[in-house]
């Protein structure tokens, strides 16, 4: 299949995708029309804010409680280790949900599961308040990982439901800048919780975002999926559906480096407050700037993709940033093991990490997703499931490997060597314009 057509070609024109093509075009020519329609209310600028909201439920889930972990370890009379399993379970919620649902909303549509999966999220988001024990707690965050993973998982559908061409990598572009700024930024709005409140207001605060998502999207986001175009079959259709998937080596290497690029993030929130303020004794308020510096690299770069996809292809930014990022990682490998140039050493190739990361993980989807519009909910499954699979076990890989410098960027550079060997032996973007 002929990826750079299908990012860069027309829109959709055959008779099954009638739905979604004038969908798009009324989307870009701003404010919704008639109910029943596959438009959203509010135009293209709504449908973003919308979807941006939905996509940053999954990240906010698992990070903004962070800040609490201390609290809760004292409260529950628990283990560190024990109540960093909660984060695990949230994660792994998280990757099964998407498994799960995907090829449902295939079937089904998209609005349906997508308001039942935000329902999971809220009413276990309010138990979390009243979790008595460590175990009830953990069982509540698989539960809140699964409903979140609902919202996540759907969102990529129907950006693929409504848009083609370059209209998708532009699209994703923004909703992965929100994906990988939220588990960046989350943390920092779960402290500012955390001062006015008990852990227990972290959940409160998830239940009602939450429960305003829900809110604006029974209102304003019909059904993107017609009728004509879901999957029957049950089961074994769905079993042929990721069978085929997995088939496709291409896509298989563009997930997998979409996860690779989302481990870099998780490995930076998960081991960046050891090595800053255990190792180079920033204060609180320092390490907050400083997080907030690294969450601008990921919005700059999500703002210049932009740009660069109307004069370039996904595919060639996304080997170039690719290549870039992997450099970044060696160089903030040798600052962080030598101790060159101290604490700048080590942030500067850091943020140059996170900025070359906002460039390649919205393209690697986009190409992923344009290659199987046909089942686009079962194939943003493996997109999520593997992003947030080998987020779960790059964040705790860090603290076994150690707290200093040395042990987080030793897990981001390889992360990002694998993903290079990935792409050269597995993608091979040099043939996607020739036979996918």
């Amino acid at each position: 299949m002929d990826v750079e057509k299908e990012l860069a070609g027309p829109p959709r024109s055959s008779s099954k995708d009638a739905g979604a093509v004038v969908a798009a075009r009324r989307l870009s020519h701003g404010p919704s029309a008639a109910p029943g329609s596959t438009e959203p209310y509010g135009g293209r600028l709504g449908l973003v804010l919308l979807l941006g909201s939905l996509v940053a439920l999954g990240p906010l889930t698992t990070d903004m409680y962070l800040p609490a972990l201390p609290a809760i370890t004292s409260e529950l009379h628990a283990s560190p280790a024990a109540v960093q399993l909660t984060l695990t379970g949230a994660l792994a919620g998280l990757a099964l949900g998407q498994v799960l649902v995907g090829p449902l909303s295939d079937a089904i549509g998209r609005r349906t599961p997508l308001l039942a999966g935000v329902t999971v999220h809220i009413v276990a988001s309010a138990l979390c308040l009243l979790a008595p024990d460590l175990a009830v707690l953990d069982v509540l965050r698989v539960s809140q990982g699964l409903g979140a993973a609902t919202s996540t998982v759907i969102t990529m559908a129907i950006v693929r439901d409504l848009f083609d061409g370059a209209a998708v990598a532009g699209l994703l572009s923004r909703l992965m800048l929100v994906l990988g700024v939220s588990p960046i930024l989350a943390p920092t709005l779960g402290g500012i919780v955390l001062a006015r409140s008990s852990w227990r207001g972290v959940f409160a605060v998830l239940a009602v975002l939450s429960l305003v998502i829900i809110v604006a999207a029974a209102y304003a986001l019909p059904e993107t999926l017609p009728d004509e175009r879901r999957r029957t079959g049950g089961l074994p259709s769905t079993l042929r559906d990721f069978t085929r998937l997995l088939g496709d080596r291409a896509f298989v290497g563009l997930i997998l480096l979409a996860g690779l690029a989302m481990s870099t993030i998780f490995a930076f929130v998960s081991g960046s407050p050891f090595v800053f303020q255990g190792h180079f004794g920033m204060s609180e308020q320092e390490f907050g700037y400083a997080f907030g510096l690294g969450a601008l690299g990921l919005v700059l770069a999500g703002r210049l993709n932009v740009r660069l996809l109307r004069r370039r292809s996904p595919t060639q930014v996304m080997t170039r940033s690719f290549a870039a990022a992997a450099v970044a990682g060696g160089l903030l490998l040798t600052c962080a093991t030598t101790g060159f140039g101290g604490m700048a050493g080590t942030f500067v190739p850091l943020w140059l990490v996170l900025f070359t990361v906002g460039f390649t993980l919205p393209n690697a989807s986009a190409l992923a997703l344009s290659r199987h519009g046909e089942v686009a909910g079962t194939a943003a499954a493996l997109l999520g499931a593997l992003q947030f699979g080998i987020g779960a076990v790059t964040a705790p890989l860090v603290g076994v490997i150690g707290t200093g410098p040395a042990a987080m960027a030793s897990v981001i550079a390889l992360t990002l060597a694998i993903a290079v060997v990935v792409l050269v032996a597995v993608v091979r973007p040099w043939r996607l314009t020739t036979n996918g």
